[in-house]
């Protein structure tokens, strides 16, 4: 191994939150190394994100054109497949990272492409594809971005099975015939709208009472009616016993003794940290484990460690990951320049606290589902006092004026000994614009008072609010 080359931050991780790490502490003066063993722009960039709503966009756009006077008659037929996977492949740069690299660059971050490990406190040793050492060395911080993989179950004979994981989802090269998705969330929603409509015989096997549990029930409920209608076999309360393949074939038992003939078995069943390779037990750590971080994503009882994005646990969506990334950037920047008290209260410059409070996804399916901040269990369980208020969004002019037969719903969750939100959620098509009006009142708790005078434009979907608002005063 070469000399130990310093660096005021060393990233570990180039994925969307190592990248906007690197922005920040470099646009804070501070020399920073970012290290990678696959493409530059990670999971995000390849396999998830771009790649995934790149194969619904058309999904979804024509849905909606077959619920469109005057245009329906004009999409008939079925979607071009082969077309929807080249326009994938030209979001995902065609699995090349050179764009992401040079931006890299461009910000001065130095690259090193290989396998990084913690070498003890402040020290990274990372090995290049050609097996290359070398030894980085942290002046102010280490920032471990390393995201997550796919978690597979523990059946008999699963690796003999060749079972797709969400990147085989997101990146294959052919539609197959026959799809099993296992599990009910936000990958196995999203992965069997698009499989369904472009041509693969879906079925999805959950093992729990419905689909998106994280979300609002009506939120689930909507989507898998959705499925069922456009031809998908939706199978509730149902789990895997065993999966076998014999030749191109799978065969999948389930509980209850079915047997299910496939081309593909997805399992979209969680996600574990990528940590279980990268040398937490030099610094005390344990590992494969999630890293434990305060609001400014330090590692708790380090004074140099972060741990930005999927890894901590707190909020595994990329925006969160990017959100992570300029707190953690910053507070890096601060301590590094010696201030001696960080912004770590609640809303503070250096205090991850959407985090707990304000968290937003938008699921891709069709119809779209969208929320941000507590459900209306989760705020009851932390023991707030709060009302929920519903509203059948094909209600509002806008919506009808959308698609024929809209079909959709809202709540907000109101706390009420402050009058703010605490969450909303929507469901219906086009509802993921709706959403950062939602997580600007959650996340700059505006009072119900002032909502009530920010006007929606008519008519537009976002009359919806208005709506909420009229039936929390008059309850």
């Amino acid at each position: 191994m070469t000399e130990a080359i310093a660096y005021d931050v060393i990233v570990l991780g180039a994925g969307p939150t190592g990248e906007n790490v690197a922005d920040r502490t470099r646009a804070a003066g501070l020399s920073t190394a970012v290290v990678e063993s696959e493409l530059v722009g990670g999971e995000c960039s390849y396999w998830a994100c771009m790649p995934s709503k790149a194969l619904l966009r058309p999904v979804i756009a024509s849905a909606e054109a077959r619920r469109t006077p005057g245009l329906r008659e004009a999409v008939q037929g079925p979607l071009d497949a082969p077309a929807v996977l080249a326009h994938r492949d030209e979001y995902t740069s065609h699995w090349k990272d050179d764009g992401q690299v040079a931006w890299l660059d461009g910000i001065g971050a130095h690259l090193y492409r290989g396998r990084g490990r913690l070498d003890g406190p402040r020290r990274v040793a990372v090995t290049a594809p050609d097996g290359t050492e070398h030894l980085l060395t942290a002046r102010h911080a280490v920032a471990v971005c390393t995201g997550t993989r796919a978690v597979l179950p523990d059946l008999p004979g699963l690796d003999k099975v060749r079972p797709w994981t969400s990147r085989e989802a997101t990146s294959a090269d052919h539609v197959p015939g026959r799809l099993v998705v296992v599990g009910g969330g936000v990958v196995a929603a999203e992965m069997a709208t698009a499989w369904q409509a472009l041509g693969a015989q879906v079925t999805m096997l959950v093992r729990g009472g419905g689909l998106l549990p994280r979300m609002e029930a009506f939120a689930g409920e909507l989507v898998a009616e959705a499925l069922k209608e456009a031809g998908a076999d939706v199978r509730t309360g149902t789990s895997v016993t065993s999966v076998t393949r014999d030749g191109t074939a799978v065969t999948v038992e389930v509980s209850g003794g079915d047997r299910i003939e496939a081309d593909e078995i997805l399992f979209a069943t969680g996600r574990a940290p990528r940590t279980d390779d990268l040398g937490l037990e030099t610094v005390g750590l344990e590992p494969g484990s999630w890293l434990p971080v305060d609001d400014s994503c330090r590692v708790e009882g380090s004074s140099w460690l972060y741990g930005v994005g999927d890894v901590n646990h707190r909020a595994l969506l990329t925006h969160q990951g990017k959100y992570q990334a300029r707190i953690a950037g910053a507070a890096i920047g601060a301590r590094a320049q010696g201030v001696p008290l960080l912004e770590t209260d609640r809303w503070g410059a250096h205090a991850a606290t959407a985090d707990h409070a304000a968290v937003p996804q938008v699921v891709f399916t069709d119809p779209e589902a969208a929320a941000v901040g507590l459900s209306l269990a989760e705020a009851e369980r932390a023991g707030h006092r709060v009302r929920a208020v519903d509203q059948d969004i094909a209600a509002v002019a806008g919506a009808g004026l959308y698609v024929d037969g809209y079909r959709g719903r809202a709540r907000m969750v109101v706390d009420l000994d402050r009058e703010v939100l605490l969450g909303a959620t929507f469901v219906g098509p086009g509802v993921g614009e709706l959403l950062h009006s939602a997580t600007i009142a959650v996340a700059g708790e505006v009072p119900i008072d002032r909502l009530w005078h920010a006007v929606p434009s008519y008519p537009t979907i976002s009359e919806v609010w208005l709506r909420l608002l009229e039936a929390y005063r008059d309850a």
